[in-house]
């Protein structure tokens, strides 16, 4: 039995930069992961020297903390990578953000003006209930848009209909993007989307270097990142956890602490606790849905096939939602320079054919694919690996709200307990809102009184500051209770 000041499980980027924050200041925690390498979603694979991302990691932030971390902690291994990113849709490429003249060609007049008129019909009698994803969407780029560009790829990646996501999700990814926007940005050349860049940072070798680089910054300064090590059962005792219990290979492990932060999935969280929660907030967990999410990466004897980093695949006649293309995300990542490595990306749940396929079944399906949208025309595609990805997306349907309510008013009456992250939170934050959430959490151990719920909300999103309003004032990220 090891006593530690604080215990953080999921070396993930809420976990790490929680890990961090407390190893500068001189507290040493202990970092315990049950996979086989840190990073968590954002990890980076290797396969025959190869690089790949789980699904793409942009390094762009306007949090200054945030972008001050990211340097501090790699320093010179960051690359300026330009943003391309289109549409794939009926054998056609679409821009992305909208440039007028490209859409007009690729769709037609005919087409663009019902677009246009069903746009002002949405302007001129906007659906009364913007509740979910649908009325969200149609009441800023009409119904008939809605259909062409987001009803087929959302519920690709969703696996549920749109009416039944939460519109509080299309206000979190795509805040600020309308048709009349996107129109003006194509006109005059401006950006004034909140969603879209035109380059960001990005690790040479991906962003596993990253977390890579603070699991070594967090060992030199005393703390502790164990590896390969799950958490069986959190031990309560009235409103503290004194005690949980991992598993390394067949070694158990009982490890106390003050202070517990946590970045393992809500749901499962639940399920360890000892003794169980009320059955409520078990009821409550088990109605907590997640998209799960495997990429095929095909190494394609190719020099160049596209210039995107990636693309969003809307055709109907395949199951890959998106495709990456790592050699233009950094040239390091792919060893030999006449080759091309593709992530194929299929959505899905874990209980689907296609999760359950043979690896080589998969790589035979996106290798087939591929040659279906005509994207490696007249190429072999010489090798593949396929990676699988559970409880990717945490799914924002109808009544999710009500149900994370019940667990977060259990989890508040434990004194010692913090959940961060993406999974932690039951939240679909990017990588710099998970590293906000596990600093804040530090601070908190640290005296600080921050409610990590307020991150990436409305009033704390964080393009909604500017970064020389972070230069003033940079306390704004820390969202006080």
């Amino acid at each position: 039995m090891t006593n530690n000041p604080v215990v953080i499980i999921g070396a993930g980027p809420a976990g790490l930069t929680a890990a961090y924050e407390l190893a500068k200041q001189g507290i040493k925690p202990i970092v315990l992961e049950k996979a086989n390498q840190v990073g968590g979603i954002s990890r980076t694979e290797t396969y025959k020297g190869y690089h790949f991302d789980i699904g793409g990691h942009r390094f762009f932030t306007k949090v200054e903390v945030i972008k001050q971390l990211w340097q501090e902690v790699l320093q010179e291994d960051f690359i300026k990578v330009p943003r391309l990113s289109r549409i794939y849709y009926q054998g056609r490429f679409f821009n992305y953000p909208l440039n007028v003249f490209d859409t007009l060609y690729n769709l037609g007049i005919f087409e663009s003006s019902l677009i246009l008129w069903s746009y002002w019909q949405a302007q001129w009698q906007p659906l009364a209930v913007e509740d979910n994803f649908e009325q969200w969407v149609i009441n800023r780029f009409g119904e008939r848009l809605y259909r062409t560009f987001f009803k087929t790829y959302t519920e690709k990646v969703w696996g549920i209909p749109c009416h039944q996501i939460q519109a509080e999700w299309a206000a979190q990814r795509i805040k600020g993007l309308s048709l009349q926007s996107a129109v003006i940005n194509a006109i005059f050349g401006s950006n004034q989307s909140k969603t879209l860049i035109k380059e960001f940072d990005y690790p040479v070798l991906g962003p596993g270097m990253m977390w890579q680089r603070f699991q070594e910054k967090v060992e030199n300064l005393g703390g502790e990142v164990h590896l390969n090590t799950g958490v069986l059962r959190l031990e309560l005792q009235g409103r503290r956890i004194t005690k949980i219990i991992t598993q390394d290979d067949d070694k158990l492990r009982q490890i106390t602490g003050d202070n517990f932060i946590s970045s393992m999935p809500i749901t499962t969280l639940i399920k360890r606790l000892n003794p169980s929660p009320p059955q409520a907030v078990i009821a409550a967990a088990e109605q907590l849905k997640y998209r799960d999410f495997l990429i095929v990466a095909l190494i394609v004897d190719a020099e160049h096939l596209f210039p995107d980093n990636w693309i969003y695949i809307h055709s109907l006649g395949v199951k890959v939602g998106r495709i990456q293309n790592f050699k233009n995300w950094s040239p390091a990542m792919v060893p030999d320079p006449n080759k091309t490595c593709l992530g194929m990306e299929y959505f899905c749940n874990s209980s689907d054919d296609l999760w359950m396929m043979s690896d080589n079944d998969l790589i035979d399906l996106a290798t087939h694919e591929l040659e279906i949208l005509n994207l490696a025309k007249g190429y072999k595609v010489e090798d593949g690996i396929v990676i699988r990805q559970p409880k990717a997306y945490p799914v924002y349907d109808q009544n999710y709200r009500q149900h994370l309510a019940v667990i977060r008013n259990f989890l508040d009456t434990i004194e010692n307990l913090q959940t961060t992250g993406r999974n932690g939170m039951h939240r679909y934050n990017n990588q710099d809102h998970s590293m906000l959430t596990g600093l804040l959490a530090a601070k908190n151990v640290l005296g600080e009184e921050h409610d990590l719920w307020e991150v990436n909300t409305e009033r704390s999103y964080y393009e909604d500051f500017s970064t020389e309003a972070a230069n003033k004032d940079s306390d704004q990220y820390l969202v006080s209770k």
